[in-house]
């Protein structure tokens, strides 16, 4: 759990499965796709100007689409990402079965099973009473290979230091000693406050994955703002 912890956050704290969050979302309206002069570009799929065999100008729609590249109307929701996984969707205090829906990037819930998420809900009551409309679900981005070698190999570190002389599981005082010269030998060690300055551990593997991941040293991943989006009701407490 230390290394974990440790290393999520010199990554930039990007990597999941997170705790769980339950956001209480507003499916998205039509009017979204409806430009400042309300033309629905993109509603009945976008317009392609030609000239006909009479010589006139039309616009012709490219597939008849309904929405964007989709001859059908998607029934969807924004859920605030990265999406890792969802766990459950309450709907008037019922369950939906899993395959009723689908996670598009970026953390768009799709309905897929014919129906449709519902306009609007009853914020005041619980997600297991009538109707309200609740997902429950993890953020962060899946781990792969290197992350796994990384975090084993940085574990094991710190596991070394259990039971050894004046150590406290790899958490021991770092000597102030850097260079020893002796008999002819010299032997020089890097400043390891230097290292961790730079955001780094001192492992090979796991600051060759540090560089790779994150090599601007970010704090947390970038995020923009919209004033205009309104983002799902995520209840803080209790």
């Amino acid at each position: 759990m230390v290394a974990t912890r440790i290393l999520w956050a010199l990554s930039g704290r990007r990597f999941g499965p997170s705790c769980p969050i339950t956001v209480r979302p507003c499916r998205r309206s039509c009017t979204e796709s409806l430009t400042p002069s309300g033309i629905g570009y993109g509603v009945v799929g976008p317009w392609v100007p030609y000239i006909g065999v009479d010589g006139l100008w039309r616009n012709a729609s490219v597939c008849g689409c309904r929405s964007d590249c989709s001859c059908t109307e998607l029934c969807e929701v924004q859920l605030q990402g990265p999406v890792y996984d969802v766990l459950s969707v309450m709907i008037d205090g019922a369950e939906l079965v899993p395959e009723a829906y689908r996670v598009d990037e970026p953390g768009l819930l799709v309905r897929t099973d014919d129906g449709c998420w519902p306009d609007c809900q009853d914020m005041a009551a619980a997600c297991d009473a009538e109707g309200t409309f609740c997902v429950t679900y993890r953020t962060g981005l899946p781990l792969d290979e290197a992350a796994v070698a990384a975090v084993s190999e940085y574990a094991c570190h710190l596991a070394k230091g259990c039971g050894t002389a004046g150590g406290s599981c790899g958490c021991r005082p770092n000597p102030n000693l850097t260079r020893i010269q002796r008999q002819g030998v010299e032997i020089e060690r890097a400043d390891p406050s230097v290292v961790y300055a730079e955001g780094r551990v001192g492992l090979p593997l796991v600051d060759q994955w540090l560089v790779a991941v994150n090599p601007g040293r970010l704090g947390s991943a970038s995020r923009a703002y919209s004033v205009d989006w309104r983002w799902p009701r995520r209840t803080r407490w209790p």
